[in-house]
Parts: structure tokens; C-alpha cells; sequence
């Protein structure tokens, strides 16, 4: 599946899906609902997946948990915040990176209007598929 497919339809379920909670809820809440969103749409969600750390042929269970990841090819990070900094950012390159993905969004709920909510971040070139 074409990634700008998946990539528009996250964009507009997470619209879809502040527009009827508006912001004040928690990142859980809002994680299930846009999992929803997606799912009815046909999509491929996984949600809390396990991202271990390889380190010389070894597997480190670090803790790390990815909020979202759609299709396996896009990772979504759900925050609730004042406003998305560097360290979110720094986040979820190095989850993009870890799973060997190149598209990821910063959704940050706690905005009036979901669209200064989004950050699009990409890990490298985009690939030739």
C-alpha cells in the first residue's frame, strides 16, 4: 500500500477524532479511539508494540514501546502536551530508526485545533517502492 495513503488517512482520523473529543483526555483515550478510526478504514493497527534495543547480537528489553504502528510502516507517537519539543522529536526518530521505518507523526491531542497538533517526522530518504 502506498505510504502517502496510509500517512493522509492517520491525518484525517486524527482530525476525525478530536473534532468529537476535542482536547483535554488522556493519550490512552485517544490512542484507542484513532486505532478505531483506522481499523474501520481497513487498516492494519498495533498498538503498545515492544521495541527492543540490538546491541552486538543481543537483544535488549529496554522498555521501549511504540504507541502506534500502522500497516508496519508508520509509527505514531501520541502525546498530550503543552507543546511538542526536541526530546519527542528525538523520540521518535530513534523509534523510526530502531524498527527500520521511514514515516512517523508526533500527534500532540492537547491543542484546540488537531492540525497544530501534527508533527511529520521521516527517518532518511524516502524509499523507492
Amino acid at each position: 500500500m502506498d505510504i502517502e495513503i496510509v500517512a493522509n488517512a492517520i491525518i484525517d482520523s486524527a482530525i476525525k477524532v478530536h473534532k468529537a473529543l476535542g482536547p483535554g483526555l488522556l493519550e490512552s483515550a485517544y490512542q484507542i479511539c484513532l486505532a478505531h478510526e483506522l481499523m474501520k478504514r481497513g487498516f492494519r493497527v498495533m498498538c503498545e508494540v515492544t521495541l527492543p534495543v540490538h546491541y552486538e547480537g543481543i537483544d535488549i528489553e529496554s522498555g521501549y514501546r511504540i504507541d502506534m504502528l500502522i500497516e508496519d510502516c508508520i509509527i505514531v507517537e501520541n502525546k498530550v502536551v503543552d507543546r511538542i519539543i526536541p526530546i519527542h522529536e528525538a523520540q521518535l526518530l530513534t523509534y523510526l530508526r530502531l524498527k527500520g521505518c521511514w514515516l512517523g507523526f508526533i500527534l500532540n491531542w492537547n491543542v484546540t485545533r488537531m492540525k497544530d497538533g501534527i508533527k511529520r517526522l521521516v527517518n532518511g530518504p524516502k524509499p523507492l517502492n
